[in-house]
């Protein structure tokens, strides 16, 4: 990096010192944790030879709290993907089933922002559309900060519901479903090509509950790339021009994941890996009754306590999916 050669070529120059920088920050972690165990090999063994019993729940309060650091540095390490470390952009679509779905939706959205929030992400609404008596028909957000796409990629899929519905008088149990994207965002280091032409850019009037802002002007901003069908829509935001800024943003990420999965449809195609998507292929299980259970289907990741779950303590399954090489 000390080439003055090196930065000829800034896009691929910052990408590398990028990496630098998370490598020197591994590195600095594992340095830090072996210190720490070092130390308390140490007090461990100036108690045992003065017979002191007082720094034994010292020592291991310590490495408990080691064991729980190494194996968060270990989650990190496997984040190799060359998107891994960008922002996440997370949509969830309900499925069929009217307000039954959308609640579900909504149950979702809730989860995620919880293991945002708790992980000190940051988190921005690019488009809501809410459910017609409760819940959301679908959500767009960003979830921002190193690492969001590489631990959020697990969660890609259709999540199924089972449980006694509140919206049902007869106490009936009901199974829902709602699909979960997620793609990194792409920064303007990465070549799309969209050509203004080949854009049909619609305005509508914002829709949603409350705010004077709401319906009053033509803000919300449709975009339809006419190659590929691929249609984005933002309202969240108070002016068209904010809305077409996100549009595109949320436009470069979908034409970019779109050509990954051709390729990877195109790999495995030729390696007679082939697996259709389908509706009902759920990743992923959240059992309310007649017994309490989340089960990961492709992993066997497993908790029954579905509360803690839908509260946001989703590493059990994002852990077991990276581990698993499910990628």
């Amino acid at each position: 990096m000390s080439d003055p050669a090196f930065w000829d070529n800034p896009d691929e120059a910052q990408k590398i010192a990028q990496e630098v920088t998370r490598l020197k920050d591994s590195i600095g972690q594992y340095r830090d944790m072996a210190d720490r165990h070092s130390d308390m090999a140490v007090l461990w063994q100036l108690g045992m030879e003065e017979n002191d019993e007082s720094v034994y729940p010292e020592v291991a309060a310590a490495l408990t709290a080691l064991e729980r650091d190494m194996e968060h540095l270990e989650l990190t390490l496997m984040l190799s993907g060359e998107y891994d470390a960008n922002n996440a952009i997370l949509t969830l679509h309900a499925g069929a089933g009217g307000t039954e779905a959308q609640d579900w939706a909504q149950m979702l959205l809730r989860m995620y922002v919880r293991w945002a929030e708790k992980n000190n992400y940051k988190l921005e609404t690019m488009d809501f559309l809410a459910g017609d008596e409760a819940g959301v028909k679908s959500v767009t957000i960003m979830v921002a900060g190193t690492n969001a796409y590489g631990y959020l990629k697990s969660e890609k899929g259709v999540h199924r519901l089972v449980r006694i519905s509140p919206f049902d008088t007869s106490g009936r149990r009901h199974t829902s479903f709602a699909a979960v994207d997620v793609m990194p965002e792409i920064d303007d280091s990465v070549q799309i090509d969209i050509n203004p032409v080949d854009l049909r850019v619609d305005t509508f009037r914002a829709g949603g509950a409350g705010g004077q802002h709401i319906n009053k002007t033509d803000s919300a901003v449709r975009m339809t790339h006419l190659p590929t069908g691929v249609v984005v829509q933002c309202q969240s935001e108070r002016s068209q021009i904010q809305n077409r800024e996100q549009c595109m943003r949320l436009l470069r990420a979908r034409l970019f994941e779109l050509e990954r999965q051709k390729q990877a449809d195109k790999k495995a195609e030729l390696g007679g890996e082939y697996q259709a998507i389908e509706w009902g292929s759920q990743i992923r299980s959240y059992v309310f009754h007649p017994y309490n259970l989340v089960k990961d289907h492709r992993t066997a990741a497993e908790t029954g306590n579905v509360q803690a779950v839908m509260d946001g303590e989703i590493e059990l399954f994002i852990e077991a999916y990276l581990k698993s090489g499910t990628r």
